[in-house]
């Protein structure tokens, strides 16, 4: 097969996944073999520390329909680097991403696929519910989705990483500069003609999640602080909130004095300080944090450091 003639490439994040990886290859292999297209798939170790990249070792040297592409990272340098290589080493007119666990599933690929042929540039897949989390899960990724969602200027709600991008899409991604880069963010901020598909997540088969609720609070607040500058928007609201407050505060207090009924208030005192004293608090660290940001950014560090490749005859820049 040639490599310059590439169709479809997907795109498979996975990290310590020896269990179901190979499963998934033939799922999705499986939901290819009807189309008339010359595929690859593209996984990408994300320095798992089973034996994940052994498993993509030895699929690489079945050879199945398609062709097959493995990279392994030094060490785990997250999701978001991952997809991205995924896109640097892709040679496919289309590039459909997708989670290495069966959640997103592989017969939903042929959609994707006809909304392309349909012209739409972008096709996301949309979850049409949430599948099985605590209430807490549901609330925060609720805020989470409304503040995505007024950044990109679209619904965001209950978009998934699985998505189909047009290869203009995907070099217009690979020309912005920003090292902390939100992939499911960023490809639906491009704009361009856009379209979804809803799918039922799936149970997985094998393993549990490697998302834990530590996790998953670290991956929220590193991609909105990574993507945009809401959260310092946060402060001034508390400002002009606590502002009010203190009007309204010294009114009373005011009312009281010329009544003659004024109180020491040494608990009001106390109150109002460590109200004042945690916003200052909060808005310290808030800033602190997108200054950390901004620190990574001027190092201008790789996103990613390849240790291995497999299958792929063309070097491709990762930075």
């Amino acid at each position: 097969m040639n490599m310059n003639n590439i169709d479809l490439s997907i795109i498979i994040p996975v990290y310590n996944e020896e269990d179901i990886i190979e499963n998934t290859v033939i799922e999705v292999e499986c939901a290819l073999k009807p189309l008339d297209y010359a595929y690859e798939i593209i996984l990408v170790d994300d320095g798992s520390k089973d034996d994940t990249w052994k498993t993509i070792e030895r699929i690489e040297k079945m050879k199945r329909g398609g062709i097959f592409k493995g990279i392994l990272f030094s060490r785990n340098f997250g999701k978001e680097a991952a997809l991205l290589a995924g896109l640097a080493y892709s040679k496919g007119r289309a590039v459909i991403t997708m989670d290495s666990d069966l959640q997103h599933p592989p017969e939903k690929i042929p959609e994707f696929i006809t909304e392309w042929e349909n012209g739409y540039k972008i096709v996301e897949g949309v979850k049409k519910s949430r599948g099985n989390e605590t209430l807490i899960h549901h609330v925060f990724a609720g805020v989470f989705y409304k503040i995505l969602s007024r950044s990109v200027g679209k619904d965001m709600d209950n978009t998934s990483d699985f998505k189909l991008l047009d290869r203009e899409i995907v070099d217009v991604i690979l020309k912005m500069p920003e090292k902390q880069m939100f992939y499911r963010a960023i490809s639906a901020w491009v704009g361009f003609k856009s379209t979804t598909v809803k799918f039922e997540v799936q149970k997985r088969t094998y393993g549990e999640s490697k998302w834990t609720a530590v996790k998953l609070t670290q991956y929220a607040i590193r991609n909105i602080t990574s993507f945009t500058s809401a959260p310092l928007q946060v402060i001034t609201v508390l400002g002009g909130l606590f502002f009010l407050l203190a009007i309204f505060v010294g009114i009373f207090a005011m009312i009281k004095w010329v009544n003659g009924s004024a109180v020491e208030g040494f608990t009001t005192v106390i109150l109002l300080q460590l109200i004042y004293g945690s916003i200052t608090m909060f808005a310290m660290g808030l800033i602190g944090y997108y200054i950390s940001k901004l620190s990574d950014e001027i190092r201008n560090r790789p996103r990613y450091i390849v240790e291995k490749e497999i299958g792929i005859d063309e070097k491709t820049e990762n930075d």
